[in-house]
């Protein structure tokens, strides 16, 4: 029971008891009052009778007639005259009279007024004693309606004290609850102060709260900082500040896998005899020249050409560009970096060899075609640009990829792949099923990675993860074994979508408890409201909602505390080889810590190498997934 209620209780005890306490005492009160009037009565009416019957000179028949008379007037309740020998020659006794107040009323308080008494003479003779009992209904009637007046007007009291009560309990209440949702919010890692409240009592609470909050959001934008810093050192080329080599191929195959027939191009471009230009320049100033080099790709290259730029080498740099022909702008390239190299030095050459529909082929391919290119530039002579196509394979078209996809939603031609997430002791912890659509019948399932950006342009992404979703929930009615689904970023932002989902996980409660859902980091990063509106409607059906592919974006997620998730999957291009990388552990060591300040799961995927395993069971993963994971 809360504190507040426990009060309230106490209070309406107190009222309803001090009602009860103020009604009986005005009736006791009361009660004594008309006990001592109905004595003085009874005590006056004696004597006045006893004197008028002093007056009949002992006459018993007229005596008896005066007694009979005041007894039939009904106001007496007993008249009794007793002759000295003890004998009562007239006694009369009633009924008590008809009351309004309840029966039950006058029994729990009944009048016992003291009977009237007075001597009777003839003048010095004594004839008897008088004694009078009058009627005292009407007094039980002045009771009850003393009683009732009063305990209207002590309710009427008592419930202006009620509002007075609720209305001070809910002036306490308002700081309580601010107190108790900001510890709430801490412990769901949202960082939230509240006003000091007008309670002094609860003002060094509110100022300790806020003091703590301060403090823990302090440390975790340190934290963030430094893992942001971390991931810098690991990813990108400390002199250029472009993508290192590692992180450069692990962005462009990703790119490739993504593109799903879009143009991709790739360039490479060399700095020639590099040595040279170190012993005649000098290390610094060729250092300086690298740094400017890299700052124009940066400024040559429009945004929307979607350019990723790396440093693979001392020499080489590479980039991947969503266009068709790149031969244009590498030359455009060349010319402007031969500028800047031969201001330092005058016989510095660059080449640059284009690979273009790199998509087609993959990224080892795309590479080897560059080089191809590249090594013709340079034969070719200093500041050389040479393009090849990349042979592209059977490609289908945007339209027979759309009819493929609607047709193998209509027929379900689709399936769960299953990939097991284990923790450090090899217990399956839930497994993960991407979706798999069979394009053409009796054909294989394919991958998102094959048509996902066809199915965003066309509009069908939100059928596929509504899809994904049902196949989960029945494949966990079916065997109890909790999974993950990953949804695509067209298909969160559709609102009927996510209203869709939460029908779907409303329909089956028990599979929601067990179903896991990926969201991409990207999505999270540019639009965290749409996921706090996810993780609102559908963690509160059960379900678990995590990001995916994290890592990248994780140091700057200025919300990331406010987003509601469960916990984060660590992208494989930022585990990799950590084995042997002391880069890459201290950034992973980072990211845990960050993740682990906030109460999120952390799990590693696409974990491909059996010795990083041990090293990220040592730093404390959750769970991991990929091909280094046992199947079994």
């Amino acid at each position: 029971m809360s504190l507040i209620r426990r009060v309230s209780l106490l209070m309406a005890l107190v009222v309803v008891l001090a009602l009860v306490a103020g009604v009986l005492t005005t009736l006791i009160a009361a009660r004594d009052t008309l006990q001592t009037q109905l004595g003085v009565k009874n005590r006056d009416n004696a004597q006045a009778l006893a004197l008028a019957l002093s007056q009949q000179r002992g006459d018993p028949a007229l005596m008896e007639l005066v007694l009979a008379a005041q007894f039939d007037t009904g106001h007496y309740r007993s008249i009794t005259l007793s002759g000295g020998d003890g004998q009562a020659p007239f006694r009369r006794e009633a009924e008590p009279s008809a009351t309004v107040a309840p029966a039950w009323f006058t029994r729990a308080l009944p009048l016992r007024a003291e009977a009237g008494v007075a001597q009777v003479s003839d003048g010095w003779r004594p004839i008897g004693r008088l004694e009078l009992v009058s009627q005292s209904a009407y007094a039980s009637d002045a009771l009850w309606r003393a009683g009732t007046r009063a305990a209207e007007l002590l309710l009427l009291v008592g419930l202006a004290g009620a509002v007075l009560a609720a209305w001070g309990l809910r002036a306490v209440r308002r700081p309580l609850d601010a107190a108790a949702r900001q510890a709430q919010a801490l412990q769901e890692g949202r960082f939230v102060t509240v006003p000091l409240p007008e309670v002094a009592e609860l003002q060094p609470l509110a100022r300790s709260m806020n003091t703590m909050v301060e403090r823990v959001s302090t440390m975790f934008d340190s934290q963030a900082r430094q893992v942001d810093a971390l991931s810098q050192q690991v990813h990108t080329d400390g002199l250029t500040g472009l993508l290192n080599r590692r992180h450069f191929m692990l962005e462009a195959q990703r790119r490739f896998e993504s593109s799903a027939g879009d143009a991709q191009a790739l360039l490479l471009l060399r700095v020639g005899d590099l040595e040279g230009l170190n012993r005649r320049c000098g290390h610094a100033a060729v250092d300086a020249l690298l740094r400017e080099l890299a700052q124009a790709l940066r400024g040559q290259i429009a945004p929307h050409e979607r350019p990723l730029l790396g440093r693979l080498n001392g020499s080489d740099f590479a980039v991947v560009l969503a266009r068709a022909d790149a031969k244009p702008l590498a030359t455009e390239l060349v010319r402007v970096l031969r500028e800047l190299a031969q201001k330092l030095d005058a016989q510095a050459s660059l080449a640059a060899g284009v690979a273009d529909s790199a998509q087609a082929v993959g990224l080892p391919a795309a590479i080897a075609v560059a080089d191809q290119a590249l090594a013709q530039a340079e034969a070719q002579g200093a500041c050389a640009v040479v393009q090849r196509q990349c042979a592209p394979g059977a490609l289908l078209g945007e339209r027979d990829w759309q009819r493929q996809l609607s047709e193998a939603l209509l027929e379900g031609r689709s399936s769960l792949a299953e990939y097991p997430v284990r923790d450090a002791r090899g217990a399956l912890l839930h497994l993960d099923c991407p979706l798999r659509v069979q394009l053409q019948r009796d054909g294989v399932f394919e991958p998102a990675s094959n048509w996902l950006a066809l199915a965003t342009r066309s509009r069908l992404t939100t059928a596929l993860d509504s899809r994904a979703i049902a196949l989960a929930l029945q494949a966990i009615d079916r065997d109890g074994i909790a999974r993950c689904v990953n949804l695509a970023t067209a298909s969160l932002q559709a609102t009927e979508f996510v209203a869709g989902i939460s029908a779907q996980l409303q329909a089956a409660p028990q599979a929601a408890r067990r179903l896991w859902i990926d969201i991409p980091e990207s999505l999270a990063a540019a639009q965290p409201a749409v996921i706090q509106e996810v993780s609102r409607h559908w963690r509160g059906l059960g379900a678990r909602i995590g990001l995916e592919h994290a890592g990248a974006a994780l140091p700057g997620m200025a919300r990331l505390t406010e987003l509601g998730l469960d916990y984060v999957r660590i992208d494989a291009r930022h585990l990799a080889g950590i084995g042997n990388d002391a880069a890459l552990l201290r950034h992973a060591e980072g990211l845990l810590t960050l993740l682990r300040g906030i109460g999120l799961g952390v799990y590693a995927e696409g974990v491909t190498q059996l010795e990083d395993l041990p090293v990220l069971w040592a730093l404390g993963f959750d769970g991991a997934t990929g091909p280094a994971v046992p199947a079994r």
